[in-house]
Formats: structure tokens, sequence, C-alpha cells
């Protein structure tokens, strides 16, 4: 789903990944971290999607709230796992959205 109900100026978080060939449990992990997320403060909303890299896109309302979010501790056990097991690599960056359009076909 394409999030399309955003007000700049919010933040985006890109989260790019290259999975490890043993991904077992990452995907009832990763579904646990995005129903945690959504209860956080700030959150607004995600887009995710995977072949060869994954991108998953969340977005916020603030810095604050996107560090609170990293500082979780259950956020922070499932990254610890994440490098320890799931990941080859991965990059993370923070964006400032300020303008935004789109468009949709009827």
């Amino acid at each position: 789903m394409i999030e399309d109900q955003l007000t700049p100026p919010y933040y985006a978080v890109i989260f790019s990944t290259v999975l490890a060939d043993d991904i077992s449990g990452y995907i009832e992990e990763a579904n646990r971290m995005e129903e945690l997320a959504k209860q956080q403060k700030g959150y607004l909303g995600i887009e995710s999607a995977r072949n060869e890299i994954g991108i998953t896109v969340s977005y916020w309302q603030t810095l604050e709230d996107i560090s609170a979010w990293k500082n979780n501790i259950e956020h922070v056990e499932a990254r610890n796992l994440g490098r320890e097991k799931w990941y080859k690599k991965y990059q993370l960056r923070i964006c400032k959205v300020e303008r935004e359009y789109g468009f949709e076909k009827n």
C-alpha cells in the first residue's frame, strides 16, 4: 500500500537491506516490529517492497519520534538479532519530506 494521506513536513526513514541466506523467523519478527511501530508516538505509516534488495520506508512526525523508536527496547533487541542472523547488509537513511505529490488512475 502507498501512504498517500501524509501532510508535509514529516520525516521518512529509509531502511534498505540485503538478507542472509537463512531468514527463518525473519518475516514474523518484521511483522511484529511493524505492529509495534504503529503503536509509537509520531508514527505516520509504512511502505515496503522486497526483491534482491528490500526497502522499507517508515514515516514519522519528528526526529524525536524516530529516536524514541530507535531506542525502544524491543526494537533494539530485534535490530541486534537482525545483525546477528538475518542481514548481510543494511543502510538506514533519514530524510525530511518537504513536498510531495502523486497520481492515481481511476
